[in-house]
């Protein structure tokens, strides 16, 4: 994914924000506009409308996703469908699928997957992201919501925004906390050294708060469960890494060795295991588990002492 970081200078003074991006990033009006209405667009740290005035020295920076013209075909995948009525439909994601098609993932991903088992969804997302709600990485499991019609696609928007959409996780992390609950409130953006990672940063940081709650330990693990109060990018994994728990397997913002080898984990361990709302249409009160997938119920199967740890 492109990412533009460019300072106005004097003969930007006074530029709309938009045309800013037409002139000095060639993209089209409307596209420019869309990025800024997604909140990808940011003047020193900072999401401003499209008609926001641009002074000199004020740093615009943005996410400009690769474009993709071809509409997602439906494909027969695996995926388990939890619940579904006319409006939404509740599925359990498993590790190692994408949510949709991007740059390098064309297809294989949960749209196509949920193009042939529903048909119908919501096109608010765009064509590349029909449904789409909410993200899960690719290698976190677990319940996602995804929208049947644009009524409900809203009504979902809204309820994330006003934090009704409540999410719940498990993860193993190394160590264990010095206090068995807790909550991590720190802000968290793109990483200034490496734009493909996210991290805990004042510049550009975005607030986040994460609680979490020892289940089990033993030692040199501990199973956490976790609520989200916030949705950031990857929150929960970047977290848990500042606080020096990083979650077991996890390639990116962990540390993966002897652990991960004893447990035969070959992802991290995080899975969204429990999901509530009320339905977007009935209003209706809706709550959801999904269990541990079997990778994951393996390693705490050893971890207690069913195996070789």
């Amino acid at each position: 994914m492109p990412y533009l970081r460019i300072a106005a200078a004097d003969d930007d003074r006074g530029v709309r924000l938009d045309s800013f991006l037409v002139a000095r990033a060639g993209l089209t009006r409307t596209r420019a506009q869309h990025l800024i209405a997604q909140g990808a667009v940011r003047v020193d740290g900072v999401v401003r409308p499209k008609n926001h005035r641009l002074r000199p020295g004020e740093v615009v920076e943005a996410e400009i996703p690769d474009p993709q013209a071809e509409e997602p075909a439906p494909q027969e995948l695996p995926l388990r469908l939890i619940y579904q009525d006319d409006d939404i439909a509740v599925i359990s994601k498993p590790a190692g699928m994408v949510v949709h098609p991007s740059a390098g993932h064309p297809d294989g991903t949960l749209v196509n997957a949920l193009l042939r088992a529903l048909g119908g969804l919501s096109g608010m997302g765009g064509v590349l992201r029909p449904g789409i709600v909410h993200r899960l990485d690719r290698d976190t499991s677990g319940l996602m919501v995804v929208a049947r019609n644009d009524r409900a696609h809203l009504a979902l928007q809204e309820m994330v925004k006003d934090r009704r959409l409540r999410r719940s996780y498990l993860a193993l992390v190394h160590g264990v906390p010095a206090s068995r609950q807790g909550t991590v409130e720190a802000p968290v953006g793109r990483d200034l050294r490496n734009r493909k990672k996210m991290a805990v940063t004042s510049f550009g940081g975005r607030p986040s708060i994460t609680h979490f709650q020892v289940v089990e330990e033993w030692g040199r693990a501990c199973l956490l469960h976790l609520d989200l109060v916030t949705g950031r990018t990857h929150q929960i994994r970047v977290h848990l890494s500042y606080i020096g728990h990083p979650v077991a397997g996890d390639r990116v913002y962990g540390k993966v060795g002897v652990l991960e080898r004893d447990l035969g984990l070959e992802r991290q361990f995080l899975h969204a295991y429990r999901m509530a709302f009320p339905h977007p249409v009935t209003h209706d009160e809706l709550s959801f588990e999904d269990p541990l997938p079997p990778d994951l119920s393996e390693a705490l199967r050893i971890l207690r002492g069913g195996g070789t740890a």
